[in-house]
């Protein structure tokens, strides 16, 4: 399978801001595996931004754009040397992709993009990729990284869009003050009723929500990909997700 996984700030730091070396590690460890059991997997990281407030001792995410850009560019540093450390130990190539909304939306770049990540896949290399916030502005800026997943996910042609998160899945109600919360399995429709059970707030140094992982879900699923909601607090709900099992919420392909 050709599989696309967006792991989130949370995922990747504590609170603070800092790496969380323990579960970074078992993620890469996991990926590694399920390369090795011949999958190829694209990687779509956020954290540069959220690592960058941690190394410069922010007490907060800034909120301008010149601070944002410096700490995108300090974190992105520490993130690819983490990533290309632990990848290397399980003998896997890591390649550092960073995107705008302009190497989609125009043809020539659109088609640089895809020829690469082709060429990269083809070559067994493990593409990792971040919005380029460290020169985004208004313009060009994607905005989120699970609409940047779900566009990576549409121009690599995957079979599958994971997103780890700090949730389980969609629910009927949030799980965090409603205790009669259920967790939704399957979605075949992304109709009103389920945007409607959107929340607006990520974590502390995150961006988005659930509602930025719905219409990535829409993107997907109306180009044939299915996609799946699942927290990324062990990485080895990944290997479930491999062998077909019940994880999270997958949103089914309008396709199929």
């Amino acid at each position: 399978m050709r599989i696309v996984i967006k792991v989130g700030t949370s995922t990747l730091t504590h609170q603070t801001g800092s790496l969380n070396i323990r579960r970074v590690e078992k993620l890469c460890k996991v990926i590694s595996d399920l390369k090795n059991m011949g999958n190829e997997i694209v990687l779509v990281s956020s954290g540069a931004i959220g690592m960058g407030v941690g190394k410069l001792a922010l007490n907060e995410k800034p909120r301008d754009i010149p601070t944002k850009q410096a700490a995108a560019a300090v974190g992105q540093c520490e993130l690819m040397y983490t990533y290309d450390k632990l990848f290397s130990e399980y003998h896997h190539t890591v390649a550092q992709i960073l995107l705008t909304s302009a190497d989609f939306d125009f043809d020539e770049r659109q088609n640089n993009f895809q020829n690469t990540m082709a060429r990269l896949l083809e070559l067994g290399a493990l593409p990792v990729i971040n919005e380029n916030d460290s020169v985004a502005t208004d313009e060009i800026v994607i905005g989120d990284n699970d609409t940047l997943a779900a566009m990576v996910a549409v121009n690599v042609s995957a079979n599958l869009l994971v997103l780890l998160s700090d949730i389980n899945g969609l629910y009927t109600a949030d799980p965090h003050t409603d205790p009669n919360a259920r967790l939704i399995h399957k979605v075949t429709n992304i109709d009103e009723n389920i945007l409607s059970l959107a929340g607006d707030k990520g974590s502390k140094f995150s961006t988005g929500g659930m509602i930025t992982k719905l219409r990535a879900a829409k993107i997907v699923t109306e180009r044939g990909t299915d996609m799946i909601i699942a927290s990324g607090e062990d990485p080895d709900v990944l290997y479930d997700i491999a062998d077909n099992m019940e994880v999270g919420t997958r949103f089914y392909s309008n396709t199929k």
